[in-house]
């Protein structure tokens, strides 16, 4: 059985080629590996653990959750549902501050709470919305992502912020709250 096996590939290796297996073998090439094979763009990343390329519907969502309108309206989200929490937070250590003097009763509290919630939830909002959308604006204005758009971005959501109450207040609350968000940002990125 070895020696029949053997045979016919010796047979194979003589066989002369005829010009129909050339012919066959560049449509194949040029199907394979020319210009008529189907190339994608696919980004082989050098380490880690190995992935399969993703398909255009995974590159379609990972832009919609990379844009910048996506991450102003999830800040602006999340910002509203922490601010509601520190406002029903505060409501409950201290519910008299903007009622009147009479006996509350639960009705008022709960008003209170209500308001207050609602009033530090739209804050928060505003704050994270502002602060996200100008941040991302920078980094795809500049090409860059680095410490300076966090302070360029804290600097304007500050000044306006501070418009609210004259120019002085703009300036301090653009000068605060760039500060700030500089150093929070040095600590993420190097703490």
């Amino acid at each position: 059985m070895a020696a029949s096996s053997g045979n016919t590939m010796q047979g194979e290796l003589n066989r002369t080629l005829r010009p129909a297996d050339v012919t066959d073998f560049n449509s194949i090439i040029g199907n394979v590996i020319g210009e008529k094979g189907k190339r994608q763009q696919v980004f082989v990343p050098f380490g880690g653990i190995p992935q399969p390329p993703k398909s255009k519907e995974e590159i379609m969502i990972a832009r919609a959750f990379e844009s910048c309108t996506f991450k102003a309206t999830a800040s602006c989200v999340i910002g509203f549902g922490i601010g509601g929490a520190f406002g029903l937070f505060t409501a409950g250590i201290d519910p008299m501050s903007t009622m009147s003097t009479e006996t509350p009763t639960t009705k008022m509290v709960l008003r209170e709470m209500k308001l207050r919630t609602i009033s530090y939830g739209k804050n928060f909002a505003m704050i994270g919305c502002l602060f996200a959308g100008t941040e991302c604006l920078l980094e795809s204005y500049r090409g860059k992502t680095e410490l300076l758009n966090g302070t360029l971005s804290g600097g304007f959501v500050g000044g306006i912020i501070g418009l609210r109450a004259g120019v002085k207040a703009g300036l301090l609350g653009a000068a605060g709250f760039a500060l700030f968000s500089t150093a929070i940002d040095y600590y993420m990125r190097h703490g």
